[in-house]
């Protein structure tokens, strides 16, 4: 740890840092051990209210600071990242489960985001366009939406955060945001706190947390917001647009939602390299990924030998202490996942699928469980698993490798593993998918390249083209010089 005194959370932050008001204590435990983090009292109604009245009074000179103004605060923030480099990975490992693996990555990740984010500001152009009438000049400027509201989801809990919160802040909006409850630090207090020593004014960013049938809807629908930025279940995320469409303001949304993604092993693939791919793509983070590989769809001729080397590489991942930099495999996020997992798993049997590699959950460890003998119609196939549970479908050909891949109402990420990169950017161009990545992991995300999904995976883009449309807005002024033409 660095000399600076380490954060400490207790309070909420609503136009600066106050206790919530709603019922109860929530109790932030580490997945793991089950040790207690903090404890905050959630926010009521009221409370939401006042984050997004701060919000709106904070905005106003937040919009009017110079870009550069603007960028120097995300600019200290990455810098603060780095002398808090280690705190914020302990918080990543004891709040989320993430393994020491994935809490750098996502550590990595979002520094990636907030200096990609320090160049938005000065990236906004406006146009001037002619139109049919004379001596008509048409300006076209691009002005911050104004409040954003994000609600993010535990699983990357930092990252899903910030792609939303640091781009609408560096464009001049304020934000409030709603971290889920099993991550309210990482998710949204942490970043409250780096972007408030970076000299963030208050008010910029607001974070509440509570139960979603407490104040779910009441800020989904707050009036001041004028967009939602939702990250979660495809379930969810319907009933989020639903409720921006028909509450007292009409809202954008900007929805990444739930994934089934395909991992495709075509017949020329190299093994070897495949099943480290497939690995990484499926175990990351315990397979709580939207982005993970759910279905593994590999090509009759290298199937058998495929799942033989699959098993025997991931039969060697280490489970257990996320702290350790040798874990592969650490805790489920909380006690009603793991039973959903193995609810899943038992069914997948009662179904016919064959368990190659599993064993008995351990507290909150689910050692890798793979499948075999999985049919496209099982509902282990159906869903998206969010766990470490692997089903390994066998397809005909490359033909039928396409039509499984594509045989779901989600479409978020996917990969495709072969000796032929033309025939795999062939293979991709055919995959009904936000993203598909050729001969890499499915697992990607870059602050710079769009991200999200087609069919019921979402609405929108992340990287800068989409953040920009997502949270600025168009307002056409139009200037006539000398004396308009009219009738009368």
């Amino acid at each position: 740890m660095n000399a600076r005194a380490a954060y400490r959370f207790s309070e909420l932050a609503i136009g600066g840092w106050r206790s919530g008001r709603g019922p109860g204590v929530l109790r932030v435990r580490n997945p793991y051990d089950g040790a207690g983090l903090a404890e905050i009292v959630p926010a009521d109604v009221a409370d939401v209210d006042a984050a997004f009245q701060a919000a709106r009074v904070a905005q106003r000179d937040w919009a009017a600071a110079l870009p550069g103004a603007r960028a120097e605060v995300l600019r200290r923030t990455a810098q603060l990242m780095e002398q808090r480099h280690e705190e914020i990975v302990q918080w990543l490992i004891r709040e989320s489960g993430s393994t020491r693996i994935k809490a750098e990555m996502e550590w990595g990740s979002v520094r990636a985001i907030v200096l990609e984010a320090a160049t938005l500001p000065s990236r906004l152009e406006g146009r001037i366009l002619f139109g049919d009438f004379p001596a008509k000049e048409n300006r076209i400027y691009r002005e911050p939406a104004g409040v954003v509201a994000v609600i993010s989801p535990w699983n990357w809990p930092m990252h899903l955060s910030t792609r939303s919160v640091l781009p609408a802040i560096a464009l001049g909006n304020a934000v409030v945001a709603k971290p889920a409850n099993e991550t309210p630090i990482t998710g949204g207090l942490l970043f409250a706190k780096l972007l408030e020593e970076a000299g963030l004014p208050p008010g910029v960013l607001n974070v509440v947390v509570g139960e979603s049938k407490d104040i779910g809807d009441a800020f989904v629908q707050h009036p001041v917001s004028r967009v939602v930025c939702f990250t979660g279940s495809t379930a969810v995320g319907r009933h989020i647009a639903q409720m921006s469409a028909s509450g007292p303001m009409l809202k954008k949304v900007q929805l990444e939602l739930g994934g089934n993604c395909p991992f495709v092993v075509l017949d020329d693939a190299d093994l070897e390299q495949a099943v480290h791919l497939a690995t990484v793509s499926k175990f990351l983070h315990q397979g709580q990924i939207c982005m993970i590989a759910n279905r593994i769809i590999v090509v009759d001729a290298v199937h058998d030998e495929f799942v033989e080397r699959f098993i025997d590489r991931v039969g060697r991942l280490q489970v257990g202490d996320p702290d350790d930099p040798q874990t592969a495999i650490g805790p489920i996020i909380h006690p009603g996942q793991l039973a959903k997992l193995l609810a899943m798993a038992e069914r997948a049997k009662a179904d016919g699928a064959r368990l190659r590699l599993g064993g008995p959950a351990r507290g909150q460890l689910l050692p890798p469980q793979v499948f075999d003998h999985v049919m496209p119609t099982m509902t282990l196939v159906r869903n998206e698993i969010f766990g470490p549970i692997a089903p390994v479908i066998r397809a005909a050909d490359e033909a039928d490798a396409l039509r499984l891949a594509n045989d779901t109402d989600t479409g978020l990420s996917s990969a495709v593993i072969t000796g032929d990169i033309e025939r795999g950017t062939r293979f991709a161009r055919q995959v009904q998918a936000g993203m598909t990545h050729v001969n890499d992991v499915s697992t990607i995300d870059m602050p710079t390249l769009p991200f999200g999904g087609e069919k019921n995976s979402g609405l929108g883009r992340f990287g800068p083209d989409g953040v920009i449309e997502a949270f600025t807005t168009q307002h056409w002024i139009s200037v006539q010089r000398g004396a308009p033409l009219f009738p009368f």
